[in-house]
């Protein structure tokens, strides 16, 4: 999903509680080009810094919304209309185009190529979760170096890791460590 996918571009080193590893992907241009491009966005690269700050200020935004999500289970109506005002600054025009199975589909086309269209984008994306999908089923990492956030689409609720292979894994070996330490003391 775009939103998510834009939420988790400031990446945690998930092996380590050391922060020097993280890295904002907002600030590398290769990564941007390949996002837009596997959303089917476009904007002009690099960034510009004003365009950073506010691609940073709409991530933060959305970041909150997902923490009190996860807590509380109900969306925060001020963050809404704070989507809006994103949405509001993105025009596009709805028109029937053509899949690749040959049929018909109502597709909104955006009318600018530019970063603030990128951020109605984001924005709406992330809107129509809020909106239409379970908010009890946005979730954060439980690995605490990781915080991936993602939308637990498990039948049972039982998500707990963005990759059961990369940080549940981690997460055992080290509750395994944390027990083998205890037993020895």
């Amino acid at each position: 999903m775009l939103w998510d996918d834009f939420l988790n571009s400031y990446w945690r080193d998930w092996r380590t509680s050391n922060r020097g590893g993280d890295k904002d992907k907002l600030m590398d241009s290769e990564w941007l080009a390949s996002w837009l491009e596997r959303h089917l966005l476009q904007a002009e690269l690099p960034l510009k810094p004003a365009e950073l700050d506010q691609l940073q200020q709409l991530r933060s935004l959305m970041w909150a919304e997902v923490q009190m999500l996860v807590q509380v289970h109900t969306v925060n109506r001020g963050t809404l209309e704070q989507l809006n005002r994103y949405m509001d600054k993105g025009p596009a025009i709805r028109q029937i185009v053509w899949n690749d199975a040959g049929l018909a589909e109502v597709s909104l086309l955006p009318q600018r190529a530019d970063w603030t269209q990128v951020m109605a984008e984001i924005a709406s994306s992330f809107a129509a979760a809020l909106v239409e999908k379970d908010t009890s089923r946005f979730c954060i990492c439980e690995n605490p170096d990781c915080l991936w956030v993602y939308y637990d689409d498990t039948r049972n609720r039982s998500k707990r890791y963005c990759d059961d292979k990369m940080c549940g894994n981690l997460m055992k070996v080290r509750r395994f460590r944390a027990r083998k330490k205890a037993d020895t003391e």
